[in-house]
């Protein structure tokens, strides 16, 4: 990954971070890694604690951010949230998506329980 990327992606995290922090989440923890994948953002939300993807794009040119979530990201996140469960064994899991689009005024779109657990 190059350089570039690795500034973007940080980017959209932290813009997702202040705009889940302005919808009342509690941010738990960023960029959790396990031997499978990594969980951008933790977040607890009332009752449900929430591991949010976030996909910044730079552009339009290939589609929506939400987009870039296929079938093995999709399969990804359904391990990392069976593992959050073992820790949260009584609390309600959901996985959400935040997409990013960069310009000078970011576009953020965020959808709530976009992968079924």
């Amino acid at each position: 990954m190059t350089f570039f990327r690795k500034q973007l992606g940080k980017f959209g995290e932290d813009l997702a971070v202040s705009f889940l922090k302005q919808k009342g989440f509690k941010i738990l923890g960023q960029n959790l890694r396990f031997r499978f994948g990594e969980i951008d953002i933790l977040a607890e939300e009332k009752e449900d604690i929430v591991l949010v993807e976030v996909k910044m794009k730079s552009s339009d040119e290939f589609g929506e951010p939400v987009e870039e979530i296929d079938y093995f990201k999709k399969r990804k996140l359904k391990q990392l949230a069976q593992a959050i469960s073992q820790k949260y064994p009584d609390r309600n899991i959901r996985i959400d998506v935040v997409g990013v689009k960069a310009g000078k005024k970011p576009a953020i779109e965020h959808i709530e329980g976009a992968v079924e657990f």
